[in-house]
């Protein structure tokens, strides 16, 4: 008879869910349960142990947002179970929500240590493979109430405004929380038999329906399993599912013995729980996501020993390590049997277009080491799987780290251009290469099922160059990782007709055999731009504000602390400054950093911004006290920039020979003038900049007719993801805020104010003696929802590119839209300046704290070109926070007119390293000093291995080839090129001791890193 194959998967599904599934734990008897619930914060486990417990039962509700309850279970095992596997079945209340965004829960024994996690798709623990019968147990369970803040719908995620990521809201403002009451109903707190037949016949047909559900209609194979599985279905007596299941299972065998073909493709299925190290939770529940994920998958490895896992944040397993000793343990015992595999080289998963590069070093070398320290490991893989783009100084980073291999999977996530290789070598700005793959499955949290495996050989797009491709596996946030459900998956997957064949293992060894296929790979060049989630260079500005300052006063206290300590003895504060640094690089994380978590995260972020800060401001201070001399009548001047400016050498300091100053302005017309000599800036009545005329070339840097820092206001309201995005219909709609409330002399500049809605603008433009930068310091009062606020700078130039700054170097983008791929780029990341220009001529905008920007074109009337560069000042998205930027901002931008690249690399190291004045008199050699300006030094530091040495890392910032002389202020012993751990690399030619000084060759965009011992002079 004809099967309709809907009809078969129809009643398969119902089988599975309905009767089969149950099966697994269909004998049962209750466990006692008892409740404490944690009137605050979590407490540690000896508090939880301890507690006063109290009555509880299935059906009692638990667990307003944010809360922890713990929960006591005992019972006795029936005697009747002797020999039987048994199980505790204990449901917190999960429903139908996804794993990592609900209630989760750690089982402890009574003894305090972890066993495993509870969550949506894991809620079974195990007792004993075969009871004796009678034995009596005790468990804890720490379960955590966390909010569902974004929830799944049948089609699609959806985000709505939401108190429940403000603590503070939830915890005090009854009217902004909301309904307070109990989140979760427990569901089931039952001691069970393990049914393994049951369970493996689940898994069978699992699979095989999977299976069959892909195949081609036409495909032998699919009708073949179809009548297979109604052969089984119909062996199975649904009174007594137990009982018949091995006989289901014989019918089943032939099916699943047959073997893939030859050349089928072949998947590296690697082990992975992708936790957001903060997102929709705070980090202190990370620190127990964390806990629970790798109590989970060390319980598996138990039972699994050829299952591999990759844990891939360093800081998570330093949490672990602090907090959850016991669950530290385990993992470091599972990593000397190969199954825990400490992986990813990086300190947390970073943003990448917004963390600067000497941050990212960091992230390598503290990652790096932590994985050295405590595994032994010299970890070779960076493992980003999530985060917003990367920038194109990365591979030369990875190489100097040390990492052969890269890993991501978020370009899949592109809108309009499908990135055409998933095997490929990426070449990044100075010519490095590393070879890197794109999972094709376009998950991070795969399950192995039968759709995502043949999705994987669907979508692989280079095939017949290689056959090769991974899936990271596991469910992710929190999620607990892997199940023994998709370990039986993946078993089954192995060599399968019909399916790719399916390997659990290690990163390491997918890349290698994946290099050994494809040698010859195609080559990428340049930035990975995601054609996607834009608005995260916008986001939180307070956030962004905060990492950029941390950044710029880590690297003041690191150079002005190693000048002190070989100047003046001062001891060097290693353990301060290794601190702050990982602090700092937590925050970098790529749902913190770009602006896309809850409140409380951010909140608390900037709480601990303002702490790193205060503190790095003391470091400072100490050294340049020290440094400065006695206090006298005088004032010394520290400069921090790589460039000399005012008098003051790079590095170095000097006593004030002068006063700096501020252009007057002067009235004209209905507005004022700037005038330096250099340049000449006119600014209306209107508060608008209607001309910025270089003197010195004699041209205008604007457009006839067109008005400078006009801000800009647009609807922005995406489609999807708030926070993260901007789309690009944004700028259908747009309001010119060219009405002034007032425009007047103020600070030594032109103060303008300007409101708009429930917001108030206030910006002081100033213009510097002896500068060819106009100074535009802003403070916003921003109470505006839904919407985008840009500064236009229309400028007088035929740009075919625009150069903005990125980790250690530039990268030129079209300022045309001729392809898809240029048009997809409406919305993308500089650090310290943009520039736009023609051959001889060009203007930069340089900024303190602002990483969005759009360069578009226009032709007008008089055959002229247009290039309009704005700004992206603030947004106001209400998702994942509904609060987000609102209230007071400070910022600074500047113009600088009639300058190259090159000149614009000075300016914004100066606007984002301002002098500092001490005190004293003394005069502050450099501790080292390079001949060449496009040379710029980014560290200077003492060795971490506390031997003495200074450590010097340097790039060529201007894309050429280069000879430079670096002169150290210090008697030289030795000079050694490292990599970022500051190990030695061999001798490249790059550098050469010559006497007292070291020759250096650079090549464009190099970086490098010289180690100079310390010689007695």
């Amino acid at each position: 008879m004809h099967t309709d194959p809907t009809i078969t998967e129809q009643r398969l599904a119902r089988m599975l869910s309905q009767r089969l599934r149950p099966a697994v734990h269909a004998r049962c008897v209750p466990l006692t349960v008892e409740v404490w619930h944690v009137p605050g914060e979590p407490v540690p486990v000896a508090a939880g142990l301890a507690a006063d417990y109290g009555p509880a039962q299935v059906g009692d509700r638990w667990g307003p947002a944010w809360s922890t309850s713990w929960f006591k279970v005992s019972g006795r095992i029936p005697q009747e179970w002797a020999g039987l596997a048994v199980e505790a079945v204990l449901d917190l209340g999960f429903g139908t929500t996804e794993p990592g965004f609900s209630a989760e829960g750690l089982v402890h024994r009574p003894d305090g240590t972890a066993v495993k996690a509870l969550n949506p798709r894991n809620t079974h623990l195990p007792i004993s493979p075969s009871a004796t019968g009678g034995e009596q147990l005790t468990y804890y369970i720490e379960a955590a109430a966390n909010p569902v803040v974004m929830h799944s719908g049948p089609e699609q995620l959806t985000f709505h405004p939401t108190p429940a990521g403000d603590r503070a809201a939830w915890l005090h403002d009854a009217d902004a929380a909301g309904d307070r009451d109990p989140l979760y109903r427990l569901r089931r707190m039952d001691l069970a038999v393990f049914d393994a037949g049951v369970f493996e016949l689940v898994q069978d047909l699992d699979v095989l329906g999977q299976l069959m559900h892909e195949l081609p209609e036409q495909s032998t194979r699919r009708w073949q399993l179809l009548r297979t599985i109604e052969q089984a279905l119909d062996v199975i007596d649904l009174q007594d599912v137990g009982g018949t299941a091995a006989a289901a299972r014989e019918v089943l065998a032939p099916a699943l013995a047959a073997p893939a073909s030859p050349g089928a493709h072949r998947i590296s299925a690697i082990g992975h729980s992708h936790i957001d190290s903060a997102w929709l939770w705070p980090l202190r529940e990370t620190v127990r996501k964390v806990s629970r994920t790798v109590s989970s998958v060390t319980q598996l490895m138990d039972d699994h020993p050829d299952f591999r896992f990759v844990m891939s944040q360093a800081q998570q397993l330093a949490w672990l390590k602090e907090h959850r000793p016991d669950v530290y343990a385990r993992a470091q015992e599972k990593a000397k049997t190969g199954q825990f595999l400490p992986a990813g080289s990086l300190w947390v998963e970073p943003d990448t277009n917004i963390t600067g590069g000497e941050s990212l070093v960091r992230q390598f070398v503290h990652g790096k080491r932590f994985y050295l320290e405590e595994f032994g490991v010299e970890t070779e893989e960076m493992w980003l799987p999530d985060t917003f783009g990367y920038n194109a100084a990365l591979p030369q980073l990875m190489k100097l780290a040390g990492v052969r291999w890269f890993l991501t999977q978020k370009i899949s996530w592109n809108t309009t251009n499908r990135f055409p290789h998933h095997t490929f070598w990426w070449e990044g700005i100075d010519g490095t290469r590393i070879f890197s793959h794109f999972p094709p499955v376009d998950t991070y949290n795969s399950d192995l099922s039968g759709a995502e495996v043949a999705h994987s050989e669907r979508n692989f797009q280079d095939k017949g160059r290689s056959d090769r491709s991974l899936v990271p596996f596991g469910y992710g946030d929190g999620g607990g990782g892997p199940t023994r459900e998709m370990i039986a998956r993946a078993d089954r997957l192995a060599n399968l007709e019909g399916s790719p064949r399916v390997a659990v293992e290690a990163p390491a060894d997918f890349f290698a055999k994946a290099f050994a296929d494809h040698p010859d790979a195609p080559v990428w060049v340049g930035e990975l731009y995601l054609e996607f989630h834009r608005g995260t260079l916008t986001s939180q500005l307070a956030t962004k504000q905060g990492n950029r300052r941390s950044e710029h006063l880590l690297r003041e206290a690191e150079l002005w602390a190693a000048t002190a300590a070989a100047r003046t003895r001062a001891a060097y504060p290693y353990q301060e400054l290794d601190r702050l640094w990982k602090t700092v690089l937590l925050h970098q994380f790529h749902d913190i950093l770009p602006g896309t978590s809850i409140a409380w995260v951010h909140r608390e972020a900037e709480q601990t911004y303002r702490e790193v800060a205060a503190e790095l401001e003391e470091l400072i201070g100490a050294a340049q006290r020290a440094l400065a001399g006695p206090p006298g009548a005088g004032e010394v001047v520290f400069n921090a920039a790589p460039h000399a400016r005012g008098g003051v050498p790079a590095l170095g300091a000097a006593p004030r020979t002068r006063a700096p100053g501020r252009t007057p302005p002067v009235a004209e017309g209905d507005g004022f003038v700037l005038d330096n000599g250099l340049v000449r800036i006119v600014v209306d009545g209107r508060g608008l900049v209607t001309s910025a005329y270089d003197i010195t070339a004699g041209r205008e840097a604007l457009a006839p007719g067109a008005a400078a820092n006009l801000l800009q206001l647009h609807q922005d309201f995406p489609n999807k993801w708030d926070a993260w995005d901007i789309d690009v219909f944004y700028r259908n709609t747009v309001r010119d805020l060219d009405r002034a409330d007032e425009v007047s002399v103020a600070d030594g500049g032109v103060r303008v104010v300007r409101t708009v809605g429930a917001s108030r603008i206030e910006q002081i433009l100033s213009l510097e003696q002896g500068a060819r930068r106009l100074d535009v310091e802003t403070v916003v009062d921003w109470h505006e929802r839904e919407k985008l606020l840009k500064a236009a700078f229309p400028l007088d130039v035929r740009a075919a590119h625009s150069t903005a700054e990125i980790p250690f170097g530039q990268v030129e983008r079209p300022t045309h839209t001729n392809t898809s791929w240029d048009a997809a780029k409406f919305e993308v990341c500089a650090h310290r300046f943009l520039h736009v220009g023609e051959p001889g001529w060009g203007a930069a905008l340089v900024n303190d704290s602002t990483y969005g920007h759009d360069v578009t074109r226009d032709v007008r009337p008089d055959g002229g070109t247009t290039t309009t560069v704005r700004l992206s000042l603030l947004r106001a998205a209400r998702f994942p926070d509904p609060q987000q930027d609102q209230g007071t901002h400070r910022l600074r931008y500047s113009l600088v007119v009639g300058v190259e690249p090159a000149d614009a690399v000075r300016e914004g190291y100066h606007l984002n390293l301002p002098e500092r004045t001490v005190p004293g008199s003394a005069v502050v050699e450099p501790l080292v000093a390079v001949d060449q300006d496009g040379v710029v030094v980014s560290a200077v530091k003492l060795a971490d291995d506390r031997s003495g040495d200074v450590v010097v890392r340097l790039y060529e910032s201007h894309g050429r080839r280069v000879r430079a002389v670096l002169t150290p202020g210090f008697a030289l012993g030795g000079a050694v090129v490292t990599d970022l751990l500051e190990r030695p690399l061999p001798d490249d030619g790059s550098h050469e001791v010559a006497g007292s000084v070291v020759r250096l060759a650079l090549r464009p965009f190099q970086i490098l890193t010289l180690r100079l011992a310390v010689g007695r002079g």
